[in-house]
């Protein structure tokens, strides 16, 4: 290995996300760093693990790994079934990666074996009796899914398709459960590490950066950098990314620094830039950066250099990742609630921050949220263009946190301009401006979905997190999105701050009623959190709620407890909340009473039956 040329950087994206398409912070950093002078090299090392487990070979050496000594009646259904898994797995995911589409015809024909999820799903096959390929497709996931299940029962508990270990990082009080879980080995984990260790000869890389977004990898991303300080110790090692940037801001824990070197936040340009340099040699300051010094954790934050603007940073590059090999996952018969996980989309971001920046319950305080920053439609054309190219693909997911309706139009009409034949969604806020007119135009540009955030549908609540929409606009603008044929989902949210049972139940009248007029085709309900860099963190009195301070040995630092003497016990609809969604995407229990949903007795709903179609026939309102 010394032999090799040395490269600067390897940027790893570790253990477990979305296997449909890559996650974006590699590709962003591997091009800046290159227009910098700096060698760049990524791997998706995720894809990879899972390529290797669901994989002939990875599933008969997990079936070797059996923990449970007594199985439930699921796991023994499966072993009867197990050399029909194993002897159709590569050509399974040969399938779903769009490799091996002759096999449809063998899926189609009950090739494959069935088990409890098959049993449980079956169901949703006559929604796909116009479509064979969508058809197998759906059944070749569920026999995905159901290896899965067997895995995570009865190998490593630990595993999920897009999480590992998320439950030990959600549930954490100290660093010492993390560092016990770091040290745990599993089949998966084995699996993780012969894989780095061969990237890590191959490439050569003085210094690792780990993208850690989510908590799902962050126990993966520790093991492998555990085991690079074990094995090649000369390697320097930063992590980064969206869980980094907000759950370590506060931190104080030295043991950390064993396994890492720098723990860097938010946009990650700037901070690997000034490591790379300083690791070449250069005597210059660090920018976001804690490390470990003289046995004190310091926080390095002395470049004066502001960060560069979205529209200064060059388009993303994919080189490097195997395009051919992610596979997606059809979970469900409802088109929209799918795109998360099916087709293979290039994540690009249009702008950077939010432009509203206001809402109580998000991080109104960092960068990611407050910095807003965009770049213009030819420059976005440009870069769009570039990456179709490069990839071969032609769906884009614009992952803003909320794209303006002002970006959207300029680009809708800059891609009709250049006759630009590409599919795209994207997250939007509910904007009046948001009219038929400019909702038809982004769906000739190509735009299929828009995902927005309707939260509470309370108007009182939603005026007093400050989301700047009210019912009424909310349902105007999904019917200009429902009358361009755009699909629309819905963020939910529920046990918002002195949110009573009442408005809870007026809550799902109102999602019922939008689902019942076609103005939503997915959505999902999500349990409030408080967060120390959000509004109603800073300054819970002024929502009603008391914070209960995290104790002084917590390592991880964002979400809190609080208490709400004004609420009701949200966990008791949260089962009844979720049921009701489930129904509602396919196409089921629009018209059934709330109290449907639920095994106790909930208030009946004051919201009048009709208020939807009142709002949509209200001129005052159009």
């Amino acid at each position: 290995m010394l032999d090799l040329p040395q490269l600067d950087i390897l940027l790893i994206t570790p253990p477990f996300i979305q296997m449909n398409c890559p996650y974006p912070a590699t590709t962003m950093l591997k091009s800046f760093l290159e227009t910098k002078g700096f060698s760049a090299k990524q791997c998706d090392i995720s894809l990879l693990t899972l390529l290797e487990l669901f994989s002939k070979k990875g599933l008969i050496t997990a079936l070797k790994n059996i923990q449970t000594k007594k199985q439930s009646k699921n796991a023994v259904a499966f072993l009867k079934n197990k050399e029909s898994y194993i002897q159709n797995i590569d050509a399974v995911i040969s399938f779903l990666q769009g490799l091996n589409p002759d096999f449809e015809k063998a899926i189609l024909a009950n090739k494959l074996p069935k088990g409890e999820r098959y049993h449980i799903q079956h169901h949703s096959l006559p929604d796909f009796e116009n479509s064979s390929s969508q058809k197998a497709e759906f059944l070749a996931s569920i026999f995905i899914e159901e290896i899965g299940d067997f895995l995570a029962e009865n190998v490593d508990s630990r595993f999920g398709f897009s999480r590992y270990a998320e439950q030990i990082v959600l549930q954490n009080v100290s660093f010492k459960k993390i560092h016990k879980a770091i040290l745990r080995d599993t089949v998966i984990t084995d699996i993780m590490l012969k894989i780095l260790d061969k990237e890590l000869k191959e490439k050569n890389p003085k210094m690792i950066g780990f993208t850690i977004p989510f908590p799902g990898n962050f126990i993966m991303a520790l093991k492998a950098a555990f085991f690079v300080k074990e094995k090649y110790p000369h390697i320097k090692i930063a992590i980064g990314g969206g869980f980094i940037n907000t759950e370590l801001r506060e931190l104080k824990e030295k043991q950390l620094f064993e396994i890492v070197d720098f723990v860097c936040l938010d946009d990650g340009e700037l901070p690997l830039l000034q490591i790379l340099k300083q690791i070449n040699g250069e005597n210059v300051p660090l920018k976001r950066t804690f490390l470990l010094k003289n046995d004190e954790i310091l926080f390095m934050d002395d470049f004066p250099s502001e960060d560069f603007k979205h529209s200064e940073l060059p388009a993303q590059n994919y080189h490097g990742l195997p395009l051919d090999k992610y596979f997606t996952i059809t979970e469900t018969s409802n088109p929209m609630h799918n795109l998360w996980s099916q087709g293979k989309w290039i994540k690009m971001m249009l702008s950077h921050g939010c432009y509203w920046h206001q809402c109580a319950f998000c991080d109104t305080s960092l960068d990611y949220i407050k910095r807003y920053s965009m770049a213009d439609a030819e420059q976005l054309c440009d870069r769009m263009e570039i990456l179709m190219k490069e990839t071969g693909w032609n769906g884009f997911h614009f992952v803003d946190e909320a794209a303006s309706p002002a970006v959207l139009r300029k680009l809708a009409e800059c891609i009709l301009e250049r006759k630009l034949k590409i599919r795209w969604w994207t997250n939007i806020r509910f904007e009046k401006t948001f009219t038929l007119e400019l909702c038809k135009l982004l769906a000739k540009s190509g735009c299929i979905a828009v995902a927005g955030g309707i939260e509470v549908a309370s108007d009182r609540l939603l005026q007093k997190m400050k989301k700047g929409v009210s019912i009424a606009q909310v349902t105007q603008t999904c019917s200009h999105f429902q009358q361009s044929g755009i699909m629309i989902h819905a963020y939910l949210m529920y046990g918002f701050p002195t949110q009573t049972t009442q408005e809870t139940i007026d809550a799902l009248e109102v999602v019922r009623q939008l689902f019942n007029h076609q103005l939503l085709q997915s959505a999902f309900w999500h349990r409030f959190t408080m967060t120390v860099h959000s509004p109603i963190g800073i300054n819970p009195e002024k929502f009603g709620v008391r914070k209960i301070d995290l104790p002084p040995h917590h390592f991880l630092q964002n979400a809190v407890e609080h208490v709400d003497k004004k609420g009701c016990k949200h966990e008791l609809y949260s089962f009844g909340l979720r049921k009701s969604i489930y129904n509602f995407i396919h196409q089921n229990g629009t018209d059934f009473p709330l109290q449907t949903w639920f095994d106790f007795s909930i208030p009946k709903t004051k919201m009048n039956s009709n208020l939807i179609q009142k709002i949509l026939t209200d001129k005052n309102n159009a």
